[in-house]
C-alpha cells in the first residue's frame, strides 16, 4: 500500500557498537561498584553471569557493528533471554529491578538493530498482518449489529489494555522497587480523565460502527468514510481516547510504568499503524479521504467542527 519503513543499516551498527561499549561499562562498574552490582543484579553471582554474558552480548554486540548479521542475532537473541530471566528473578526475590528494566529497553532497542542490519528496514507490515490487516467488513449487517460487535471489541480492548496489563505492570513496578509517590490529587484527576476519555471512546466507536458499515476492528472495516460526531474535530479520535484513558489510569494506579506503557503505545500506533490505516483509507475512499485528512488533524482537534458543506463554504 505504500507504506515503506526503510532504516539504514549503519543505524543497527552503530547502535550495537554502542550496546558493546555501554554492555562493557557495566561490567566494569559491576565488578568495582557493589551498590550496581545490587542494583542490577541483586544477589546473583557476577562472575558466573559474566561467564556467558560478556561473549554474547558485549562481544557479539561488538561483532554485530561492523555487520555481522549471526552475531546481530545471537546478540538479540541472548538480550531477550537475559530480559525473562532476570525478570522472573527479580518479580520471585524483589531484587535487581533497575537490571530489569535496563536489559527491557536493550531489548527493544536490539531487535530494532537486529532488523536494520538484516533486513535494512523495520518489517512494520508485521504489526497489521493476519487478524489485525486491515480490510472492510464483508458480512452485510444491520447498524444495530454493527454497533453490538463495536461494543464486544471495546470491551475485550479495554479490558486487556487498560485494566488486566496495567495491573500486572503497576504490579511489577511496585515488586522491582520502582514506585514513587505522585502528587496530592492524582488519583482524583485520573478518575475525571478516564471518565471523559472513555465517553470519547464510546461516542466515537458508536458513531463509526452506526455510520460506517462496518466496525473499528481492522478485520471488518468501514465500508463508509465517516466524518460525522467527533470525527469532525479530529481524524482519530478513538485513537486519542485510548492514549489518553492509559495515561489517565496510570495516574489512578499511580504508576509511572504504566504513563510510559501508555506513551510508548502511542508512539507505535502513530509510527507503525496509523501510516497503514490511513493508506488503505486512501486507496478505498480516493480524494474524499485526501480532502479530510487535508482539513481535519490526526490528534490536534479542530476549534470548529468540518464538514465538506463547510469546505464548500469557505471556498465560495
Amino acid at each position: 500500500m505504500g507504506v515503506s519503513f526503510a532504516v539504514p543499516r549503519r543505524w543497527g551498527r552503530a547502535y550495537f557498537a554502542l550496546q558493546a561499549a555501554a554492555g562493557g561499562a557495566w561490567w566494569i562498574a559491576v565488578f568495582l561498584s557493589p551498590p550496581v552490582r545490587n542494583a542490577t543484579l541483586g544477589g546473583l553471582e557476577p562472575l558466573v553471569v559474566a561467564v556467558l554474558d560478556i561473549p554474547l552480548f558485549v562481544v557479539s554486540s561488538a561483532v554485530a557493528a561492523f555487520g555481522s548479521r549471526v552475531a546481530a542475532v545471537v546478540a538479540t537473541g541472548w538480550t531477550i533471554l537475559v530480559t525473562v530471566g532476570l525478570g522472573v528473578y527479580a518479580t520471585v526475590t524483589g531484587a535487581a529491578g533497575w537490571g530489569v528494566l535496563l536489559m527491557l529497553a536493550a531489548s527493544g532497542l536490539s531487535v530494532l538493530a537486529l532488523c536494520s542490519v538484516v533486513l535494512g528496514r523495520l518489517p512494520a507490515e508485521w504489526v497489521v498482518s493476519g487478524p489485525f490487516r486491515f480490510r472492510p467488513a464483508t458480512a452485510r449487517r444491520s447498524a444495530a449489529a454493527h454497533v453490538v460487535a463495536t461494543f464486544a471489541q471495546i470491551a475485550a480492548f479495554w479490558g486487556f489494555f487498560l485494566a488486566a496489563l496495567p495491573a500486572v505492570i503497576a504490579f511489577l513496578e511496585e515488586r522491582w522497587g520502582f514506585h514513587m509517590s505522585f502528587p496530592p490529587g492524582a488519583v482524583v484527576t485520573g478518575l475525571v480523565v478516564l471518565a471523559l476519555a472513555s465517553a470519547l471512546g464510546i461516542w466515537s466507536g458508536a458513531i463509526m460502527s452506526a455510520l460506517g458499515d462496518g466496525t473499528p476492528l481492522p478485520a471488518a472495516m468501514p465500508n463508509l468514510l465517516v466524518v460525522a460526531g467527533p470525527y469532525r474535530w479530529v481524524r482519530n479520535p478513538m485513537a486519542l481516547a485510548g492514549i489518553v484513558q492509559a495515561v489517565a489510569v496510570g495516574l489512578v494506579l499511580q504508576s509511572w510504568m504504566v504513563v510510559v506503557y501508555a506513551l510508548i503505545g502511542s508512539l507505535v500506533w502513530n509510527l507503525l499503524v496509523r501510516p497503514f490505516e490511513e493508506a488503505d483509507l486512501e486507496q478505498r475512499f480516493g480524494a474524499e479521504f485526501a480532502r479530510y485528512r487535508a482539513n481535519v488533524r490526526c490528534w490536534i482537534p479542530r476549534i470548529l467542527p468540518w464538514t465538506p458543506a463547510t469546505e464548500s463554504l469557505q471556498s465560495a
